[in-house]
């Protein structure tokens, strides 16, 4: 017992002349802080299980403490095959694979990655001890690796559509972050920013995307034709409509108008019989009369009207003279009856 006090009186004195001796440790505004304990009388050593948050400052006795900082912020990694572009700027850091139908291409990646806070002791102590360790270490290496599977599932003619090379990304982006998210590392985004072939077969693809171009050209070229030719023939129907419709219009016009010469005359003829049937029917109501007991006197009324300042000359009409074959006019003349019925010839002449 008298060793043990002795020792941990020691111990005690050790850390109380340390004390004094303490330096800060910070994190910055996107950082965070792991410490690790690397002698204790008391607690446990090692990697602590605490996140210390960013933009702190702590104090921890030197020697016996350790201290890591993880960045938060996203990061990116880009590989490329063009020179002075990328993470490594010498060039040829492009993905290199096969097509699932047998071309040989080379792919430009870029990966937006981030670290999990909340992992950052496990990181510390189980993958890495810096952001450049894990870029170095765990993203490139898995970056390298898998992407190649998943974009070598697309055939030569699938990279010439962003869509498919899109829906390759998202499928590389899910794959990386089953094996990184153990890891504490979240991927945000995958993309592809370039590709490449052999150069025989990238011109001989070109040539053909030129041929399909050319093709395309005078697709569209006979659809404008074509649609030209229907708006053409629309138009002459339309001026035929038109001129059927003028043609109607004027037929409707002439109708109208005949129809209408046509029951005027029908009226017109209506009047006319309607007066002929008047006229008949008073005819007809003038022999009832006549017919009647009165009639003899009304028709030698009228006759006596008629012979009114009329002159009469007397015919003999005896010793077998018949009216009808005898010329009244030469009779007339014979008695001189034209000389009675000239007033100026029977005028006296007058004396001068």
């Amino acid at each position: 017992m008298n060793t043990r006090a002795i020792i941990v009186c020691c111990c005690m004195g050790a850390a109380l002349a340390l004390l004094p001796g303490c330096v800060p440790r910070s994190t910055g505004p996107t950082e965070v802080g792991v410490r690790t304990v690397k002698f204790s009388l008391f607690g446990k050593k090692g990697v602590e299980d605490k996140v210390y948050p960013p933009g702190s400052t702590f104090f921890f006795a030197p020697f016996i403490n350790d201290w890591h900082v993880f960045d938060t912020r996203l990061n990116t990694l880009e590989m490329s095959g063009t020179k002075g572009r990328g993470d490594r700027l010498a060039g040829g850091d492009d993905l290199l694979f096969k097509t699932v139908d047998g071309n040989d291409i080379s792919l430009d990646i870029v990966l937006s990655w981030k670290i999990d806070p909340e992992k950052a002791p496990m990181i510390l102590q189980e993958v890495a001890t810096s952001m450049d360790e894990i870029k170095e270490n765990v993203i490139r290496t898995v970056t390298r690796s898998k992407p190649r599977d998943v974009f070598g599932e697309l055939e030569t003619e699938g990279f010439y559509l962003a869509d498919k090379r899109s829906q390759k990304a998202e499928e590389v982006e899910e794959a990386l972050n089953k094996i990184l998210e153990p890891l504490g590392v979240v991927v945000e985004r995958v993309g592809t920013s370039d590709y490449r072939f052999n150069p025989e077969y990238q011109k001989a693809i070109e040539d053909r995307k030129v041929a399909q171009q050319r093709a395309e050209k005078a697709k569209s070229t006979t659809r404008a034709t074509e649609q030209q030719f229907l708006a053409e023939v629309e138009e002459a129907k339309g001026e035929v409509a038109k001129m059927k419709a003028e043609a109607d219009g004027l037929f409707e016009q002439a109708k109208i108008k005949a129809d209408a010469e046509f029951k005027g005359e029908e009226r017109r003829a209506e009047a006319v019989r309607a007066e002929g049937q008047a006229e008949a029917a008073g005819i007809r109501k003038m022999n009832e009369a006549l017919a009647g007991s009165g009639g003899e006197s009304v028709v030698k009324l009228a006759i006596a009207e008629a012979l009114q300042g009329k002159k009469i000359v007397l015919v003999p009409m005896g010793d077998g003279f018949d009216v009808r074959s005898t010329d009244i006019n030469d009779l007339l003349k014979m008695y001189g009856v034209n000389a009675l019925g000239n007033p100026a010839q029977n005028r006296a002449p007058e004396k001068k």
